[in-house]
């Protein structure tokens, strides 16, 4: 499971270190692809492999599903860490995230997701009020 926030950095090249904390979970590869928000979902493999399955149960005639289908697996690239830990983020994929230098790498449970800091920090600010507002309503079974 994958949990935290984390703060490594982009090099030059468009490597990023894992966090130690993810390392041994995605050492035998990853699967990154667009995510919602502008950020870039990190999956391994399996946790891919049962997401796609999944979404391939949405029916052929729902415009929305195959849109997003399109979309999701149209950004996915496989990726291998090598020995100091890094995986390489595409370029379309940097873009489409605006990475640059400065990255925040969060657990969000089944995935990692990476962000750029600047959009992070701004995603959080504008949101944390409202998490520290939801009631059971909202989401059932909340705490």
């Amino acid at each position: 499971m994958f949990l935290g926030t984390h703060a490594p950095k982009l090099d030059d090249k468009g490597r990023l270190i894992l966090p130690a904390r993810f390392r041994e979970e995605l050492s035998n590869g990853v699967v990154l692809t667009r995510g919602q928000e502008r950020c870039l979902y990190v999956f391994t493999n399996q946790d891919f492999t049962t997401h796609v399955e999944r979404l391939r149960e949405t029916p052929l005639t729902s415009k929305p599903g195959r849109d997003f289908l399109r979309l999701f697996l149209s950004g996915a690239s496989s990726e291998v860490p090598d020995k100091q830990n890094r995986i390489t983020i595409p370029p379309a994929l940097r873009e489409y995230a605006g990475l640059e230098r400065d990255l925040t790498v969060i657990g969000a449970g089944n995935r990692a997701e990476i962000w750029s800091t600047s959009a992070w920090d701004q995603y959080y600010s504008e949101r944390e009020q409202a998490f520290s507002e939801t009631e059971e309503e909202v989401i059932p079974g909340l705490l």
